[in-house]
Formats: structure tokens, C-alpha cells, sequence
């Protein structure tokens, strides 16, 4: 059912890009957009339990990555309490020489 929901979803931002009038297209875009600002922290704190949870549950992190449908590297950066961009990251600490 979900992957109905994503294509309908999908269909409607492929609509939102055919509206033939520049300033409605833009208009609509701008509305899609703040709409996916709002909702994205919201979605982030689910996916971010849900990754919590199956690593509980004694998951590998390859497979969270494909149940929760994103890569290895973004399950891991969960796992690490890390979001943001890259330059936010905290820098590597040198090694002992």
C-alpha cells in the first residue's frame, strides 16, 4: 500500500513541474517545498526510532538500511546522533603516531 501511496505522491510533484504558466509552476513548487520543511523533522524522528529500534532488536545495519529504505551510511550516521551536512560533522581526531 505504501508504494502506491509514494507513486501517487510522486505523480503529483511530476504534475506540480507540468503546470505551464512560470509563475503558478513556481508558486506550487514553493507551496511543495515549505510543505516538506514542516513535515521533514517530524519524518526524521520516525525513521530515526524506528533505526533505534531494530538495532535493539539485534538487525544488521545493511539490512535497516534496506528495510528502512536509505543507505548504509545514513543508518550509521543515525546511529551516531549525527544529522546535518558534512561540514557540521565533527572533525577526525589525528591518530597517535
Amino acid at each position: 500500500m505504501s508504494d502506491e501511496e509514494v507513486q501517487r505522491v510522486s505523480e503529483a510533484l511530476d504534475a506540480v513541474e507540468q503546470i505551464s504558466d512560470p509563475e503558478e509552476r513556481v508558486r506550487a513548487m514553493s507551496q511543495a517545498m515549505a510543505e516538506q520543511v514542516r513535515r521533514t523533522p517530524a519524518w526524521k524522528e520516525e525513521r530515526k526510532a524506528l533505526v533505534f529500534q531494530l538495532r535493539e532488536e539485534k538487525v544488521s545495519l545493511r539490512k535497516i538500511a534496506e528495510r528502512v529504505g536509505t543507505s548504509l551510511g545514513t543508518v550509521q550516521d543515525i546511529l551516531r546522533g549525527h544529522s546535518g551536512s558534512w561540514g557540521n560533522r565533527p572533525k577526525a581526531k589525528p591518530a597517535a603516531e
